[in-house]
């Protein structure tokens, strides 16, 4: 299983959000490229980026960033926000970027969400964000009333590289990932699953790992940052599990 590390960009700075309040941030570097070339030297070989902006204004708006990113590292990248049209898909993958991330276009734009899936097989993620276990959308400002689960059954024909799950209740709170949400997504998946939320501890990686050959890795931002977890530390305790 993979430990992931996130770099969420705000105004071109990496920080960290409280339940993806944006008015609650922890600014942590002012160089987003210098915090990817770290995570590579420390021994990742997958990470997530999210441009926070262009998630709530439906536009990349942290896109030189993302770019310096992609041209610092030689490890994969994957990004999502705000990508809501097949042009800032094939920009981003144009740019070298392994994977991208569509959570809203899943509920308000299936045509477009259709087409991505047809044109880049397996390069697309379904960001499944939920709030009390309703698709949360538009940068987590809005709820729908589409269930999580059920929309990932609607979507279980589709030619996804994968699921990222995160319970919003728990991202940047550090009180460990909602298992239970999480062991249901992995039941119904047709997907391989990346779960994101409230990973604190090598204990919570290693109960995420429990739940099956789906899941591929989880991704860690806030207890990396603030040295509650250390990399190296949570690799080599899931190669002895």
């Amino acid at each position: 299983m993979l430990i992931i590390p996130a770099i969420d960009l705000k105004d071109s700075r990496c920080v960290r959000l409280r339940q993806g309040d944006m008015a609650a941030e922890t600014v942590y570097s002012e160089d987003a490229p210098a915090i990817a070339r770290q995570w590579q030297e420390g021994g990742a070989t997958l990470i997530h980026v999210v441009d926070l902006n262009g998630a709530v204004e439906g536009m990349p708006r942290n896109l030189p960033q993302i770019e310096a990113i992609i041209r610092t590292v030689a490890v994969e990248v994957q990004v999502g926000g705000g990508i809501r049209s097949i042009e800032t898909v094939r920009r981003y993958l144009g740019a070298g970027v392994t994977r991208v991330v569509l959570g809203t276009a899943a509920v308000t734009d299936r045509l477009f969400f259709e087409q991505a899936c047809r044109e880049f097989p397996r390069q697309i993620l379904l960001g499944l964000d939920a709030r009390d276990g309703k698709v949360a959308v538009k940068g987590w400002t809005a709820v729908s009333e589409t269930k999580a689960t059920d929309l990932l059954k609607e979507l279980a024909g589709y030619s996804l590289g994968g699921v990222i799950y995160t319970d919003i209740a728990r991202d940047g709170m550090l009180g460990g990932p909602n298992l239970a949400a999480l062991r249901e997504v992995v039941e119904i998946s047709s997907f391989s699953v990346i779960a994101s939320g409230g990973i604190s501890r090598v204990e919570d990686l290693r109960a995420v790992q429990t739940l099956g050959p789906l899941i591929e890795g989880a991704i860690v931002g806030k207890a990396l940052y603030d040295g509650q977890l250390d990399f190296r530390t949570a690799v080599a305790a899931l190669r002895e599990a």
